[in-house]
């Protein structure tokens, strides 16, 4: 068994960041010059230092979102109270960071990992001495109470499936480059069935019985819950149903049993509020994947290290 995740962590940590998806919100202007066209300055120097470079603006994603709320809260702790942050979307925020990354001029970005955009270009968490965004969290597997007594091999399963960041987001840019999400998850499957096979290793096949799965519509959960879907129904033999919805009704639909799992569980920090109300009535299998982060993320390129090089 993996271990389990303590409530009290939650109140160490504090932020609750409630990470939204990719929605149709307006797109993330890049950052322009008093003229109003695109900026040309470099990566390093020019007038007015980082800020005088990209306007003075953060390009964020959905409003209300975990991580926005986050960056509001590092606006105010650095006192950078000339900087902007530009609600959007997680397709706008990465459309941005394509282009200013193509053309090699500054942005600065809300990101976390996993993602495809550290696979694909060369990034850097900007440092946060103050500790506002939090410590790294894990990605817990949640199952309805009662799932080992009559599903018991979707249960095993689901308590050995880990994987890495890597594993995440190999699928992940296979996604974002063009394949439909159960082609790519499809397609990961198969060049690791070593990695597969231990998950499933002593597991009776299920003969066609069903089991459903909730997941928010986060390229990350996109791409671990059809890795799953596909495990199940090629090496178990289930009938998957997957149902996306936001965070809070994918964990009351958990806990309610109205579905019968997930594994897009943000903990401690991120999921913080729903497990703190709804931790109790579901059964936390534990860690899937180590290592995720959340922060203001730049180009490797760009000559800063730290949110307080942006006061510079």
């Amino acid at each position: 068994m993996k271990k389990r995740w303590s409530t009290g962590i939650a109140a160490v940590l504090g932020i609750s960041l409630l990470m939204a998806g990719c929605s149709g919100a307006p797109s993330a202007e890049l950052p322009k010059d008093s003229q109003g066209g695109q900026s040309a300055e470099g990566s390093t120097g020019g007038s007015g230092g980082v800020g005088a470079q990209v306007d003075y603006k953060i390009i964020g994603i959905d409003p209300g979102a975990g991580i926005m709320k986050a960056a509001e809260k590092a606006i105010e702790e650095y006192d950078l109270k000339d900087w902007e942050l530009v609600e959007g979307s997680g397709a706008a925020m990465t459309a941005a960071l394509t282009q200013a990354y193509k053309d090699k001029k500054p942005i600065i970005i809300t990101g976390w990992t996993p993602h495809w955009k550290f696979s694909k270009y060369e990034l850097k968490y900007l440092k946060d001495p103050k500790g506002v965004f939090g410590a790294g969290e894990e990605i817990h597997t949640v199952v309805r109470k009662g799932l080992k007594e009559n599903q018991p091999s979707a249960y095993a399963f689901l308590d050995n499936f880990h994987w890495t960041t890597e594993d995440m987001e190999k699928v992940m840019l296979d996604i974002a480059d063009g394949k439909k999400p159960e082609e790519a998850a499809a397609e990961w499957v198969k060049n690791n069935e070593e990695k597969v096979n231990k998950w499933v290793e002593g597991i009776q096949p299920a003969d066609g019985k069903k089991i459903s799965l909730a997941y928010v519509a986060w390229d990350s959960e996109i791409a671990s819950t059809n890795v799953v879907k596909t495990v199940l129904e090629q090496k178990l033999k289930y009938q998957v149903e997957l149902s996306q919805v936001e965070a809070g009704p994918m964990w009351a639909g958990v806990a309610n049993g109205d579905v019968d799992g997930m594994v897009a569980a943000w903990l401690p920090t991120t999921h913080a509020d729903y497990y703190e109300k709804l931790g109790k009535d579901v059964e936390d299998l534990g860690a899937n994947l180590e290592g995720t982060k959340v922060g203001l993320v730049v180009p490797a390129y760009m000559d800063i290290d730290s949110i307080e090089d942006l006061k510079k």
